[in-house]
């Protein structure tokens, strides 16, 4: 990051500007849980990106981006090998369109992108002054609310557990995602009865083992496809699923695109 997160926090919410631009290029980066006066606009290049907001726990795969509402607390995480962040802060009106209340993660279609990538040498406020910059943000805010009439967005996210015990489980579970493993297995594992455990899942992230085991799937298999080194049925076999049709039957269910689909957009991406 180019400058302290809290002088930059203190910039973008000044209320004379309507546009302010902070781009990362790090290895990992982690924030505090923090908010802002205006929206935000989050594109990641390579890698996953966590996002938490609300008790909830978002997947920013590649190709992808986030719009995160304003004044909605927030923190960003990710351990990616390398990763791009592209943050374009946003002032928002009363008029604008109900888009910019809702945060969500969607599709980056080709010109989205493209608009995106050609401010990377740009950092700080863009003003009425430098009129060629100042429009174009604009122009990507004026089209922003079209991507959700034309692409569904991803549905990646889900509650975040905060019981020690289940933070602990889902370490585990995330290391281990090629086993197999059961309910009453992880319970005698971690010198749990299966009847706490599976009230713990209900209670705190108000899914079941089953459901919260295939989110962390999915989720690895998007990180493993963005990154470029395993074919689809490797892929399969490390998170976990012995039939490849089975890992894209489950792949779109959770996330709306087939695999394969995913695959070919990162291809596209990257010809």
């Amino acid at each position: 990051m180019r400058a302290d997160i809290k002088e930059i926090l203190k910039e973008l919410d000044s209320d004379g500007i309507d546009f302010y631009v902070n781009h990362m290029q790090l290895a990992a980066v982690e924030t505090a849980m923090h908010s802002h006066h205006k929206g935000q606009l989050l594109y990641a290049e390579g890698g996953i990106v966590h996002i938490f907001i609300q008790e909830k726990h978002w997947y920013l795969p590649a190709r992808c981006f986030m719009w995160i509402p304003a004044e909605v607390p927030h923190s960003i995480l990710t351990y990616s090998k390398k990763v791009e962040l592209y943050n374009i802060y946003f002032k928002i009106m009363k008029e604008d369109s109900s888009f910019f209340s809702r945060p969500n993660i969607y599709f980056a279609n080709d010109l989205l992108r493209e608009m995106i990538l050609y401010t990377k040498s740009w950092f700080g406020r863009i003003e009425k002054s430098d009129p060629a910059k100042y429009y174009f943000l604009r122009a990507i805010k004026e089209n922003l609310p079209q991507i959700e009439s034309t692409r569904l967005p991803i549905l990646m996210q889900h509650p975040f557990p905060k019981d020690p015990k289940l933070l602990e489980i889902a370490r585990f579970l995330n290391s281990n995602l090629e086993s197999n493993f059961t309910i009453e297995e992880v319970a005698q594992r971690f010198g749990l009865s299966t009847r706490t455990l599976s009230r713990k899942f209900k209670e705190n992230l108000g899914m079941n083992y089953v459901r919260f085991l295939r989110s962390l799937r999915i989720t690895k298999a998007f990180e493993l496809i963005s990154e470029r080194q395993h074919n689809m049925y490797e892929i399969t076999l490390m998170v976990g699923y012995s039939s490849l049709s089975a890992f894209s039957n489950i792949f779109f269910k959770v996330a709306g695109i087939r695999p394969t689909e995913y695959a070919k957009l990162l291809d596209k991406k990257n010809s």
